[in-house]
């Protein structure tokens, strides 16, 4: 069995280094896309800041060590698990791809599966959308105008193209 993904991360991210094998095309260590909360957070083992909203709306989870909302948070809604976002280097996207990385190392990571869009707010900035190997899920990077990774998110659809999280 995986080692409790909280402990796993927070170590990682407080030792600056990547936590590889945590992000993954169907969820997050052993959070998979489609649970409720509650069993969210048994599978998390650790402290999160938040709550899920009863009526079904969108929600963001966050590690308790998160220091700043743009670096890290889970997305529910309608009570379930349906995304990930990262806004640090520290984590790697499933097949290697991180903040930082400029448009050619991702294209060169992912191939012919990058389909790339212009970004809905920043002139000459691009989201590159990769689909998982099963079409369940997608990795979203999103560029700066000078084609540098800034973030990126994994998850299900609709909520991963959801451009501004929960709002």
């Amino acid at each position: 069995m995986a080692a409790p993904a909280a402990r796993s991360t927070e170590s990682a991210a407080e030792n600056g280094q990547s936590s590889e094998g945590l992000p993954r095309f169907d969820g997050y260590g052993d959070m998979r896309f489609g649970m409720d909360e509650a069993a969210f957070r048994r599978a998390w083992q650790g402290d999160l800041a938040g709550t899920v909203d009863a009526a079904g709306g969108c929600s963001v989870l966050r590690p308790v060590w998160v220091k700043q909302p743009r670096d890290f948070g889970f997305l529910f809604e309608q009570g379930r698990f349906a995304r990930y976002d990262v806004g640090t280097a520290k984590e790697a996207a499933p097949g290697g791809g991180k903040v930082g990385m400029d448009v050619a190392g991702i294209r060169a990571r992912y191939g012919d599966r990058v389909q790339a869009t212009p970004h809905k707010y920043v002139a000459g900035a691009q989201y590159l959308r990769v689909a998982s190997p099963d079409d369940k899920s997608a990795l979203v990077f999103e560029t700066d105008a000078t084609g540098k990774v800034t973030r990126w998110r994994v998850g299900v659809t609709p909520q991963i193209d959801y451009v501004e999280g929960c709002g």
